[in-house]
């Protein structure tokens, strides 16, 4: 029997813990090398973490929504495949295991776990946290709970025991929330998963960080949409992936900070932190919610490299297959809701950005035409776009102007050379 130790990974240079999000396999089960094991989600990316190796899973050592730090043990793998199914004793369930000290031979390995009493205070682990939250329990009466876990700590079956024998009278009830209307039995209530959270608080961060103001202008994308449609099956043919319009919109966008450079800034307390390249964020609708991975240095690639690096980040960002380090440092996003037939909006800025692109679909539609002083009206490939931007550094001129900008390299684009 060999017994390795699989760790809590390293989801990224910033990244120090990860939350137990869903176990796909239990202690007992068979798991082959490069399997799913198990969702880890941080504050940046939901992913889908392999196992190392194959073998049956001895233990499972953190239970759903518990925060583990890097290098932590998570589960005991036995690589010969020879172990049995693991029992809970009353004293020592998963969610109150500590480790013990890895096998030499361990391949993984990893440091011991931090001593969780560092200020003299009782620790409760999330899963009695959440069940007295539920119950109404306050800590006071938390504190009084008999525990049966290493170092006198409170486990799940301890609450649960204590819940079944304190008459229901002595246990207080949890206030009513003031925001949320009384359910009816027609309701369905969840949970917001971890990625939803993750999202909304950095949202509500936005909008009180930052000054929003928004402008829009229309560009006419009648040569490009038609460029698409007469090279785009080419295109498929030798690259193996279509050519869609945002590469295009991302190069416009490029073009324009380089003229603006205020816009590819942050502001940090009182100082301007003016970037020297631009790392380019590109809103990523996955299942759950929304992504922004980042293209480095966008100005260092030519148009075929931008191609090839949207629709690279864009598959594995749907795929989980992105890592947090791909998510961070952007210095100016661009979102595309055209692509859920939506014809405007007004995005939310990507902190520490100063502004942010909006993307509306792409209509049909009669226009006029200026023409050697002649108006004429045609049908012609029109989309409008929106600029957020921070008005705590951006002024109204200088957003307009930017903005402005964009639609000009859009409508100018030179596609007899594009690639």
């Amino acid at each position: 029997m060999m017994i390795v130790d699989i760790v809590m990974p390293k989801m990224g240079e910033s990244i120090t813990e990860g939350t137990i999000l869903e176990w796909r396999k239990s202690a007992g089960d068979r798991i082959e090398k490069d399997e799913i094991l198990l969702e880890i989600g941080t504050d940046k990316v939901d992913s889908e973490i392999p196992s190392p190796h194959s073998g049956v899973i001895t233990e499972i050592l953190a239970t759903v929504n518990e925060v583990v730090e890097v290098g932590i043990p998570i589960a005991r793998l036995d690589t010969e495949g020879q172990a049995v199914r693991t029992t809970e004793s009353t004293s020592d369930t998963p969610e109150e295991r500590m480790p013990e000290k890895a096998a030499p031979e361990n391949i993984w390995k990893a440091p011991s776990r931090k001593k969780i009493d560092t200020d003299g205070k009782r620790f409760y682990t999330p899963v009695v946290l959440k069940i007295a939250a539920e119950q109404g329990l306050e800590m006071s009466v938390l504190e009084t709970i008999p525990g049966t876990g290493r170092n006198g700590r409170v486990t799940k079956k301890d609450i649960l025991q204590f819940l079944e024998q304190k008459p229901a009278a002595s246990i207080p009830e949890a206030p009513p929330s003031r925001s949320v209307a009384p359910s009816s039995p027609a309701d369905r209530i969840v949970e917001m998963d971890h990625i939803r959270k993750r999202i909304a608080e950095h949202m509500r961060a936005s909008v009180d960080t930052s000054a929003h103001v928004y402008v829009t202008v229309e560009v006419d994308m009648t040569p490009i949409v038609q460029y698409i449609r007469r090279e785009g099956a080419a295109f498929k043919e030798r690259e193996g992936f279509s050519l869609t319009v945002t590469p295009f919109i991302l190069k416009a966008a490029i073009g324009a900070l380089q003229e603006f450079p205020e816009m590819n800034a942050s502001l940090i307390g009182d100082q301007i932190h003016y970037h020297r390249s631009i790392h380019l964020g590109m809103a990523v609708a996955v299942e759950r919610g929304l992504m922004v991975p980042v293209i480095p240095r966008a100005e260092e690639l030519n148009f075929l490299g931008l191609c090839r690096r949207v629709t690279d980040l864009a598959i594995r960002t749907r795929n989980k297959q992105i890592s947090p380090d791909e998510l961070q440092n952007s210095t100016f996003s661009v979102t595309n809701f055209g692509v859920f037939n939506v014809q405007m909006g007004t995005p939310i800025i990507n902190q520490p950005n100063v502004g942010i692109l909006g993307v509306g679909t792409i209509t049909k539609r009669p226009v006029v035409i200026e023409k050697d002083d002649t108006d004429l009206i045609g049908i012609r490939s029109m989309m409008i776009l929106s600029l957020g931007f921070d008005h705590r550094l951006i002024d109204g001129a200088g957003g307009s102007r930017f903005l402005d900008s964009v639609r000009r390299y859009l409508e100018s684009f030179d596609l007899e050379h594009v690639f």
